[in-house]
């Protein structure tokens, strides 16, 4: 069957076409850089497709490959098709299609797609749902955020409140630091201790990514007499805040630092943005919720949106 689009692999050469569509699309982040995606490329085999109309960029496909597999991307928190806003949707199901066929092709048995979560978009892109559901993709994962509508923001519960004035009157100060180091140390402390892991991200690139994106990746921390207790990464997308890395000492916990530090951050530092985004709170894809910590999210006043995985039998 021919088809009227084009697909190529990416490769370096399209490295300026392909940040310039990531920057004028309806639904890309920094995230889909390619500064940012090659950070840990030693850990990937990339396999990032670029799909052509006539000659013109019509969408892209941050992937990579994983065993007889293809996963859109596996070293992202999400990862689906990138598009301007005007790909309609019948153009969208062709895509799919086509890039199904492709793929198939190329040797893959199967196709893992992680959609961008909604509040990414800054136009409707549901139609990307609808051809997951015509090639007959199963939802493999559901994890649920915790998200605030900034716009319409809800009443914090009596604890949170609670919370912030505690870290007020015990005279904890809010800072933005360049300084990751210290607040590595709590985070690290705090995964081994809770779930024997370590952050996706060591502190080498983390600080590497900051340097690579300072506008959009900032490191926001509590002190209590002159030490770092708690601290939240950011990552700014413009239209979305997201909470990245989110870690409190025990001394933090018990003067409400977290409290304090996250009123500072929805109400004032992040407030011109569409969406503040507190992360998952689930593992296991969502099979397991920690209830919590949604409990500690929904007390700002966030509801839940999902960041799904899909695979397509190809």
């Amino acid at each position: 069957m021919n088809s009227i689009y084009e697909i190529r692999k990416y490769t370096p050469l399209y490295r300026q076409e392909w940040d310039n569509m990531v920057e004028n699309s309806a639904n890309g982040t920094f995230l889909f850089k390619r500064n940012y995606m090659e950070y840990h490329a030693h850990r990937f085999i990339d396999f990032s497709l670029m799909v052509y109309h006539k000659e013109k960029l019509v969408a892209l496909l941050p992937a990579s490959i994983h065993n007889n597999e293809i996963t859109s991307h596996g070293g992202l928190t999400y990862g689906g098709f990138v598009t301007p806003a005007e790909v309609s949707s019948a153009q969208l199901l062709d895509i799919f299609e086509t890039t199904a066929r492709y793929l198939k092709t190329q040797g893959f048995a199967y196709w893992n797609y992680k959609p961008v979560p909604h509040i990414y978009h800054s136009y409707p892109h549901d139609s990307e749902q609808y051809a997951l559901y015509r090639l007959q993709a199963e939802r493999v994962a559901c994890n649920l955020s915790s998200t605030i509508n900034l716009s319409t923001p809800l009443r914090y519960a009596e604890l949170r409140r609670r919370g912030i004035k505690k870290a007020y009157k015990g005279g904890v100060t809010l800072h933005t630091s360049d300084d990751f180091a210290p607040f590595w140390t709590i985070l690290e402390e705090n995964l081994q201790q809770r779930h024997q892991v370590s952050p996706v991200h060591s502190l080498d690139e983390i600080i590497l990514l900051h340097n690579r994106f300072p506008e959009h990746i900032q490191l926001h921390t509590a002190m209590l007499n002159n030490q770092v207790v708690a601290g939240c990464v950011m990552y700014n997308t413009g239209r979305v805040a997201h909470a990245q890395y989110i870690s409190a000492s025990p001394l933090g916990k018990e003067c409400g630092a977290l409290d304090m530090l996250f009123a500072h951050l929805i109400e004032q530092e992040y407030s011109d943005c569409r969406y503040f985004d507190f992360g998952i709170s689930t593992v296991e894809g969502g099979k397991q919720l920690n209830s919590g910590l949604l409990s500690q999210k929904e007390g700002f006043g966030a509801r839940g949106v999902i960041y799904e995985t899909y695979r397509i039998s190809l």
